[in-house]
């Protein structure tokens, strides 16, 4: 349903508001308006069942807008790159609105998204932020982690960024060692998602672990533990690539290849 080409010389389409990562309820409980007259204040994002839509920056959200979580907890996942889209080059207008080299106002291009800057050259895109997301297992065993943000009683997989010079398999046992102590054994990659809160591409990887002594950083990471997939606490939510990966390991585990 997705199609990501730029709507170019479109005088009118869908529309997706946005604020601060809020976006506006639409037609048929979907964050997509009405057709209406674009003006310079859209930007053109994609084409959505043959339809143009484009994204429009307000100051502030109403009250009945929901954040992006809630839109992706309740739209199925074919919408998942639509509003991932939105809520990325929604936050890159919002943050690069002037020149990261010179200071001067910078001016959005329309053939891609893109900001130019007239006054020295420079010209910037979407910030996308590569990131590690791994599964650590031991046997049938699962290691699940609490960051001090989550919500009490959730535990989930572990995360980090990938550092300048360091490939993502480096990156993997580099965070498991930092956050939790652990050496790691086989490691194999599954695949990779956008995440837009705000900007990561996460890559995911099922690991196992060469022994079962935890040591936790204390900084990021408040409590980590091994869990049985038959007791487990409270997960990520089911659009989130680290709960696919906990459903593949325990699929895996049903039949028998863990």
């Amino acid at each position: 349903m997705l199609h990501r080409e730029l709507p170019r010389g479109v005088e009118s389409g869908r529309i997706i508001r946005l604020a601060k990562g809020c976006m506006a309820p639409g037609l048929d409980n979907t964050p997509l308006g009405p057709v209406e007259p674009w003006d310079e204040r859209v930007q053109p994002l994609c084409w959505w069942s043959d339809e143009p839509v484009g994204l429009r920056l307000e100051d502030s959200p109403a009250a009945d807008w929901p954040d992006g979580r809630s839109w992706l907890s309740r739209l199925p996942e074919s919408w998942y790159g639509l509003v991932s889209t939105a809520l990325q080059v929604g936050a890159w207008m919002g943050n690069h609105r002037f020149c990261g080299r010179c200071g001067s106002q910078a001016r959005r291009l329309e053939h891609e998204f893109a900001m130019h800057c007239d006054n020295c050259g420079h010209r910037n895109y979407p910030r996308i932020s590569p990131c590690i997301i791994t599964l650590v297992t031991h046997g049938e065993s699962l290691l699940l982690a609490r960051s001090p943000r989550f919500p009490p009683g959730r535990y989930s997989t572990l995360a980090g960024f990938i550092e300048p010079g360091e490939s993502a398999e480096q990156a993997v046992h580099r965070e498991v060692h930092e956050e939790v102590g652990l050496k790691l054994g086989r490691l194999r990659y599954i695949r990779s998602q956008a995440w837009p809160f705000p900007h990561s591409l996460m890559l995911g990887y099922l690991v196992e672990a060469a022994s079962r002594r935890i040591v936790i950083d204390g900084h990021e990471i408040e409590d980590a533990a091994w869990f049985s997939p038959r007791q487990l606490p409270q997960l990520p939510p089911l659009y989130s690539i680290s709960r696919e990966l906990i459903e593949l390991h325990l699929s895996e585990v049903r039949d028998g290849r863990s």
